[in-house]
């Protein structure tokens, strides 16, 4: 049976230990003059800052809380977005608009293991990618979900250390099976919390 094709970012699934992941996650900040629009299941890097003294962002005081932004294709992340705090002056909207002060909620822990798609088209990933890494397509999210589009890319599977995300296995489950459109296991392979990485 084909795999669904349902792209919609990254989503925790338990730790490397096999623990299984608990909501656990960490407040961090989009900037207003942060212009790209962000979604649950992105990856998102630190954008070298933290919110100032006195800074309040939808009631929540976010002096010293770091800052933000989308990740992109061999950025080091500092992990995936799993919710957003309220805009108590636009309820409706249920992903972080780009240009807009946000608080965001992020499974920052470099232990995770997450679920992702494979990006369709191309050559689908084989058995033999496990253990390589591989970059992060990012996709249009949906502003009616909230939900990413970022997916997994399959012609860039390798070695390089500066890959986003390192694949650990299929995710086994009656619905998935390898080939196009397939859920891969991965963990955050260049995570900013990692040992070694350098600072922003």
């Amino acid at each position: 049976m084909a795999n669904v094709d349902r792209p919609n970012g990254l989503h925790p699934m338990r730790y490397l230990s096999g623990a299984p992941y608990n909501g656990a996650a960490n407040m961090y900040l989009f900037a207003a003059a942060e212009g790209t629009a962000t979604f649950v299941g992105d990856l998102v890097k630190l954008a070298g800052s933290a919110g100032a003294a006195g800074d309040i962002v939808n009631g929540i005081d976010v002096e010293g809380i770091p800052t933000i932004s989308q990740g992109t294709a061999g950025t080091t992340s500092v992990g995936v977005v799993v919710g957003l705090l309220p805009d108590f002056s636009n309820l409706a909207t249920v992903h972080r608009a780009a240009s807009t002060l946000r608080v965001a909620l992020v499974a920052d822990d470099p232990n995770l293991v997450f679920e992702v798609q494979e990006v369709s088209g191309g050559t689908a990933l084989t058995n033999v990618a496990v253990g390589l890494n591989a970059d992060v397509v990012v996709g249009a999210g949906s502003t009616t979900t909230g939900s990413s589009g970022m997916e997994l890319d399959n012609s860039t599977e390798d070695t390089t250390s500066t890959l986003n995300c390192k694949i650990i296995g299929l995710v086994k489950r009656v619905d998935n099976n390898i080939g196009e459109h397939a859920k891969w296991m991965v963990t955050v392979n260049n995570h900013h919390y990692g040992v070694g990485v350098l600072g922003v």
